[in-house]
């Protein structure tokens, strides 16, 4: 049985099956025993009509109309004295076969195995003079048992039908779905993720096709971003290689002057430069989607941290005549961070405002909290970015239109980076860009403050 549907048609007939079979045992039983209960208590009121008769007139001639009276009808009779003497009778049969010795006679049933015994008999007391006998013929329950027995093998036999009639309609109802889910999952494994199945309903199937839909729909979005990755890093390579291809055979050449060579040296060594960021950039990446960010927070103190990152950075800005102002609290904070992935961070966001921001501005890095929460701002005055790009800033290869201005475009990986960081840490990232005012970018690493002996006014 290797079909699921025969597997669960068999499982649901025998729990139907065997309940049903119960049920009708049961019915069965108490119909058989509410019949003969039934012709007992009739059986038991003749014979008391026969006795009130009797206690007015127990005389021969009334005993021999009673006994006349049952020969005409479907029971008998017996009437006997107190010691036992059959009086008259409407049937021939040995009393003594069916009252031992010494037995009590009370009112009621003295035999009721209608199954063994050829009658079932009653009793209805005269007192102080006999006892009037019923008889019932069993043949005619037997017979009466027997049509209620064909009854109930009909019934059964049309429920049992009709019970494996609607288990194979439901098998084949729960299993269709199951196959199509099978057929789209063996679609998805050969690499064909434009499967789309029916909306069944918001049962466990519904929510199984729907979540196959959906995975299908991912594993076809990473399909795309893969062909996209691939053919962008192929790009991305492919220009600064050719670049230092054929600047090393131009350098090659014995007629080159000193200043020829070192210019094209200098290209080289650019492009050299480049591809060893991209490459740099991808292994982040790449250790992010197989790993995750390895943290290593820990508690340092804001202020040396901060100062550490401006005597770095100072350097850069100066060189191209730009200045970078540090807004932070005067007082000790202490942060529980991994100090190296806020540094990297910073420099991804600092080094774009050096990029795309003019000789003699400003760069603003403003650091403050609230309550638990530690906030990183930069702000710079720089060519900003429009408006259709904004969404796409932090996606993997995105660059806007700013990115081939002068030669500035990066791979587009940094942002990227910066947003996995943000993430790590729990944190938000937001920007707010337009070309007059430049660009601001607004991180808020939560829970990150451990205490703060005093605060200050933004």
């Amino acid at each position: 049985m290797k079909n699921l549907s025969v597997k669960l048609g068999l499982i649901f007939f025998l729990i139907i099956f065997t309940l049903e079979l119960f049920l009708f045992f049961f019915l069965h039983s108490s119909l058989v025993e509410s019949r003969v209960e039934e012709e007992l208590f009739a059986l038991q009121s003749r014979g008391d009509a026969h006795r009130d008769t009797l206690k007015t007139s127990f005389e021969a001639d009334t005993i021999e109309h009673v006994a006349l009276m049952e020969k005409e009808a479907n029971t008998d009779v017996m009437v006997t004295n107190l010691k036992g003497s059959v009086l008259a009778s409407s049937l021939s049969i040995d009393l003594k076969k069916i009252i031992s010795s010494g037995m009590k006679l009370q009112n009621g049933v003295v035999e009721n195995d209608w199954k063994n015994q050829p009658y079932i008999v009653t009793v209805s007391s005269i007192p102080n003079q006999g006892y009037v006998f019923m008889f019932q013929n069993t043949d005619s329950i037997q017979t009466l048992i027997d049509r209620l027995n064909n009854h109930f093998f009909i019934t059964g036999l049309i429920t049992a039908i009709l019970t494996i009639v609607i288990i194979i309609l439901l098998s084949i109802a729960l299993v269709r779905p199951l196959n199509k889910m099978k057929e789209a999952t063996i679609q998805i494994k050969s690499g064909d993720f434009s499967i789309s199945l029916p909306d069944i309903g918001n049962d466990e199937l519904g929510k199984l096709a729907k979540t196959i839909n959906l995975l299908a729909s991912e594993l076809m979005h990473l399909k795309e971003e893969r062909s996209q990755f691939l053919a962008t890093i192929s790009h991305e390579l492919r220009t600064p290689l050719t670049y230092l291809k054929g600047y090393a055979d131009i350098v090659q050449r014995k007629n080159l002057s000193i200043e020829e060579r070192d210019k094209y040296l200098s290209i080289i060594q650019e492009e050299a430069k480049r591809i060893n960021t991209l490459v740099e950039d991808l292994f982040e990446l790449a250790k992010i989607d197989q790993y995750g960010f390895e943290m290593k927070k820990q508690t340092i103190q804001l202020s040396e941290f901060i100062a550490h990152l401006h005597h770095k950075f100072e350097p850069a800005f100066l060189h191209q005549s730009m200045r970078l102002h540090v807004e932070m609290p005067q007082k000790d904070i202490n942060v529980n961070i991994d100090s190296a992935r806020v540094e990297q961070m910073l420099y991804n966001l600092l080094d774009n405002s050096l990029k795309y921001s003019q000789t003699a501005t400003e760069t603003t890095l403003k650091i403050w909290t609230n309550t638990k929460d530690l906030y990183l701002r930069i702000i710079d005055n720089g060519s900003g970015i429009q408006e259709k790009d904004l969404p796409h800033i932090f996606k993997r290869f995105y660059r806007g239109t700013y990115s081939n201005d002068s030669g500035k475009g990066g791979s587009g990986l940094g942002l990227s980076i910066v947003k996995e960081l943000v993430n790590a840490h729990n944190g938000e990232i937001t920007v707010i860009s337009n070309s007059k005012t430049g660009t601001t970018f607004t991180i808020m690493l939560k829970g990150a403050v451990l205490n703060e002996k005093d605060t200050f006014s933004r």
